[in-house]
């Protein structure tokens, strides 16, 4: 049983109205609270349930101090889905160890040792099956969190009527964004002041995933920049990207281009790589009554409803937080 299965069946017990998404962020928290039918909830819709987007401003030192002020200030209740911040967790791909399943989870700590920093007894980590190569071993793709963190996260997010439901990390719920689609979509996506990721989703399962260095302050350019070089560049790690994938993983090129960047000049960008793009470029749309609320993107995935619904979207399984 994994660690996201039982947090989930020890807090099942009452039904909240209300669903949590909180994203950590390297200079913030950000918080949504909205009714547990977000997903299918559309403009016309008469929402009675509160509905709450909060940014607040901090460092990853105060993160436990910024969740008490936001329960302070708010009153927050519901089931909680926490985004970790790509600094907070780590992704290696190793060999699927030839065990049964329920071993696997032990036996990836001693395996992965060497290739995180974070020590095996100090780990939560959970894996996810990545795309077989035509001839290939099986691979996995291991998700690891250190446990002291996440221990002082979970007692500080579960106060009062707020218990957590699932943790993840922002590619998930990104991807949670995304209508499910037999076709290939690669998505543009960013948190405010984070790395650019890069993925690309199917049946709204990840097939390959990558974080971009070096375009956190995207925001800050001005339109000439972004034609300048900066679209150029992310146009070069696309293309790499989409060739791994149809070459290497043997799998159809991608239908679509989707991009999901909370920047004022966010339409410029999707007009100017449009311009270096054999395939349509647009908007990853949030779902309607909150699709103005960009910024708030890793947050808004984490709250809808299948976040976690199959093994392919489960991370950080593995031990209870209290072990």
């Amino acid at each position: 049983m994994s660690f996201l299965t039982k947090i989930s069946q020890m807090f099942a017990k009452n039904k909240s109205s209300q669903r949590l998404g909180i994203a950590f962020q390297q200079q913030g928290v950000s918080l949504c609270s909205v009714p547990v039918q977000a997903s299918d909830v559309t403009a016309g819709d008469n929402i009675s349930a509160k509905v709450l987007f909060q940014h607040e401003k901090t460092s990853s030192a105060n993160f436990s101090k910024t969740i008490q002020k936001l329960h302070d200030d708010f009153e927050l209740s519901g089931d909680a889905n926490i985004v970790l911040s790509e600094a907070q967790s780590q992704v290696v791909q190793v060999d699927k160890p030839n065990l049964p399943e329920n071993e696997i989870n032990s036996a990836l700590k001693w395996k992965i040792k060497d290739l995180v920093t974070i020590p095996p007894d100090n780990m939560v980590l959970d894996y996810y099956d990545a795309p077989v190569l035509a001839g290939g071993k099986k691979k996995i793709n291991v998700v690891c969190a250190p446990k002291d963190e996440l221990r002082i996260l979970v007692a500080a997010t579960e106060q009062g009527s707020v218990k957590i439901s699932k943790i993840t990390t922002q590619e998930f719920a990104f991807a949670n964004l995304l209508v499910a689609k037999n076709e290939a979509n690669l998505l543009v996506c960013q948190q405010p002041n984070e790395e650019i990721t890069l993925l690309i989703v199917k049946q709204k399962k990840i097939y390959f995933q990558r974080r971009l260095r070096g375009f956190a302050q995207i925001g800050s350019k001005t339109a000439e920049e972004l034609s300048f070089s900066i679209i150029d560049d992310i146009s070069l790690e696309i293309q790499r990207s989409t060739d791994y994938f149809e070459r290497q993983l043997k799998q159809a090129p991608i239908k679509e281009i989707k991009v999901l960047l909370p920047i004022k000049l966010e339409n410029v960008f999707i007009e100017k790589l449009a311009e270096n793009s054999a395939v349509p470029v647009s908007l990853l749309e949030i779902p309607s009554p909150y699709h103005q609320h960009r910024e708030f993107g890793a947050a808004i995935g984490a709250s809808l409803e299948d976040i976690a619904d199959t093994k392919e979207a489960e991370v950080l399984a593995g031990v209870p937080y209290d072990s």
